[in-house]
């Protein structure tokens, strides 16, 4: 395939990816949001009817309906006759609901079209400047959630993470696509994957935790119906912050080792050397003070917002102070 034409049909898979993306935080939205809006039109009704001459009584065949939102254990009861009220609120969101995880699945398939295509056409890994890395990054934050959301059948996190796929993909289309040859120090195509691959892997992860956290720290002021408890929040929190720890302790080491390759030393304090260990030392302060010292709650939530800010900066940091990782 001619470079014009790589960088056509990229361009086209990017776009799409974005706007695939944006339709399935717009239906997690509606699903989420909803659910609640169908029980409050149930319940209404359910009052109107109990109100009215010749209400039912509670022994009759209207008994009551269960909601079904995600992680709610809802016990008010709501009789058939409010069933009208709820059809279309509760069978569309429902139908939503397979369209908003179908989105975000075709999304990922996208990205890694997009990604192999880069691979096959340059000869090299996809990760060898930032246009590149963030397409990586947005992959990597869509994988873990897909796979959060299927774990705990959760898709509340949407509401976090995809927004942040979204700027990941904006940022990525604003940038340089040309496919350059690479400079010297990336010439060692297994040591870039790996390390590469494993900050994909656990940024992925991290932005899970993230948005678990965001949610325990936000959850007394959201009115979701499928909003998990707290306890549940802070369970994923922590559980996706046991996957990212090991994924950037392994990026630190092939990180190393790439870099006494390349540079002839294994540790410079280059500045997004410097990011990535600030990173993973508020990991481990986290997974220490939650396993030692039983810290949970806000406090534990928090700490995960400043370990994704730190992978961010970590991510970003090389435009303001520049540095061996400045590669375009």
């Amino acid at each position: 395939m001619a470079p014009d034409d790589v960088l056509r049909v990229g361009q086209l898979l990017l776009t799409s990816t974005l706007v695939i993306t944006v339709l399935a935080l717009i239906c997690n939205i509606v699903v989420l949001t909803g659910r609640r809006a169908a029980l409050t039109d149930a319940r209404a009704a359910h009052g109107k009817a109990r109100a009215g001459v010749g209400a039912r009584t509670s022994g009759s065949d209207d008994d009551a309906l269960v909601d079904e939102a995600e992680g709610v254990d809802e016990t008010e009861e709501v009789p058939r006759g409010a069933f009208a009220a709820r059809t279309i609120g509760d069978r569309l969101p429902k139908g939503l609901a397979l369209y908003a995880t179908g989105f975000t699945a075709v999304s990922v398939v996208l990205l890694v079209a997009y990604l192999v295509m880069r691979t096959i056409t340059s000869g090299y890994s996809p990760f060898a400047n930032q246009h590149e890395f963030a397409v990586s990054f947005a992959f990597g934050i869509l994988l873990a959630y897909l796979l959060a959301e299927y774990r705990y059948r959760i898709r509340a996190l949407s509401m976090v993470v995809l927004p942040v796929v979204i700027a990941l993909l904006v940022y990525a289309n604003s940038l340089d696509m040309t496919i350059k040859p690479l400079v010297p120090a990336l010439k060692d195509n297994l040591m870039l994957t790996l390390h590469v691959a494993f900050a994909v892997l656990s940024y992925g992860a991290a932005c899970v935790s993230f948005g678990a956290a965001s949610l325990y720290l936000a959850h007394p002021y959201l009115r979701v119906k499928a909003l998990p408890s707290q306890e549940v929040l802070d369970d994923i929190g922590y559980k996706a912050a046991a996957v990212t720890y090991p994924l950037l302790t392994l990026m630190i080491v092939m990180g190393s080792i790439w870099a006494n390759t390349a540079w002839g030393r294994y540790w410079g304090w280059d500045p997004k050397e410097t990011a990535a260990l600030v990173t993973w030392l508020i990991y481990t302060a986290y997974l220490h003070t939650r396993v030692t010292r039983g810290w949970q709650g806000s406090r534990s939530a928090w700490m995960l917002i400043l370990g994704f800010a730190a992978v961010l900066f970590a991510y970003f940091g090389n435009h303001f102070f520049g540095g061996l990782h400045s590669y375009g």
